[in-house]
């Protein structure tokens, strides 16, 4: 099929990386390959008294061998006074298992076959063997857990050094805060309807045989600092579903600005960094912190 229906029913790539920042507890493998460069947008915020932030787009999962950090970075982050991620327990893998775990388990569910769609199951058998998983194993978790151990199983083990954690070793002894934090994300998920869950759960296993084409292409995008194709992203697949692009991108992205925004007129000097999708478009932090009267310049 073509047209609206069909980039409807196209896996939404943003979507998996929210769900594999969450699945970034697992272990990480390093490769020896050519480096390969990188320049990601960066964003210097002022206001008319002299307050001062940096916003950085980021990518959840990179391979090693990327080379992103650029004397920009280095310095925005020196001139700052703290770094300001998603969620800053990404070194605390048993703490983010544990929130997982209370989210995750209500029993009685439904067969995971029984929740995807029928034009899915063959697909759905094919991953859980692959993943040496079994349908019987969900029986005590929620469709969008199931829809994350899926995402995760799909890509495979080697997640690839998120930019988030190099960040952390990168501020030495500066604070470091959270914007939204590991329960507020699961959250998100956590209280959508079981419809929309189910429709994450099919998305993720349609994305299975193309999660790493479809990662590489945003990858791209990142690497380039191509915030136009960004946000294009941002209104395809799952995204194209006006209640889901509320919830997972628009309010919260309105959220942060308010946050970023009233560390600035603490006077704080916040790093923040975000995934990029949260940088792209009118929606943005860069947009919404322009129309909030700051002077938003980028800088790489």
């Amino acid at each position: 099929r073509t047209g609206p229906t069909r980039d409807r029913e196209r896996p939404h790539p943003m979507i998996l990386r929210l769900l594999l920042a969450l699945a970034a507890a697992l272990a990480v493998t390093a490769c020896a390959k050519p480096v390969e460069p990188a320049t990601p947008a960066l964003w210097e915020v002022t206001g008319p008294d002299g307050q001062h932030a940096y916003l950085f787009g980021t990518i959840h999962a990179l391979p090693p061998q990327v080379a992103w950090q650029s004397p920009r970075i280095e310095a925005a982050l020196a001139a700052s006074d703290r770094l300001v991620l998603e969620i800053r327990q990404l070194k605390d893998r048993d703490a983010m298992q544990a929130i997982f775990a209370r989210l995750a388990r209500t029993p009685g569910q439904p067969p995971l076959s029984a929740r995807v769609s029928p034009r899915y199951r063959p697909a759905l058998a094919r991953l859980l063997d692959r993943a040496g998983l079994a349908d019987g194993q969900f029986a005590d978790i929620e469709t969008w857990a199931a829809a994350l151990t899926l995402a995760q199983a799909a890509r495979g083990a080697d997640s690839g050094q998120g930019v988030d954690r190099v960040l952390m070793g990168m501020a030495g002894n500066k604070p470091v805060e959270e914007l939204e934090g590991t329960a507020a994300q699961l959250g998100l998920f956590d209280t959508l309807p079981e419809s929309k869950q189910r429709d994450l759960l099919d998305s993720v296993i349609a994305e299975a045989g193309q999660a790493a084409a479809e990662e590489s292409l945003v990858e791209g995008y990142w690497r380039r600092g191509d915030m136009e194709a960004l946000a294009r992203e941002t209104h395809r697949g799952m995204l194209a579903d006006k209640e889901l692009r509320d919830i997972l991108l628009v309010r919260r992205n309105a959220a942060w600005a308010e946050r970023v925004a009233a560390m600035m007129r603490a006077g704080q000097r916040p790093f923040v960094a975000a995934g990029a999708a949260h940088m792209a478009g009118p929606e943005g932090l860069p947009a919404l912190l322009a129309g909030r009267g700051y002077t938003v310049r980028r800088v790489q």
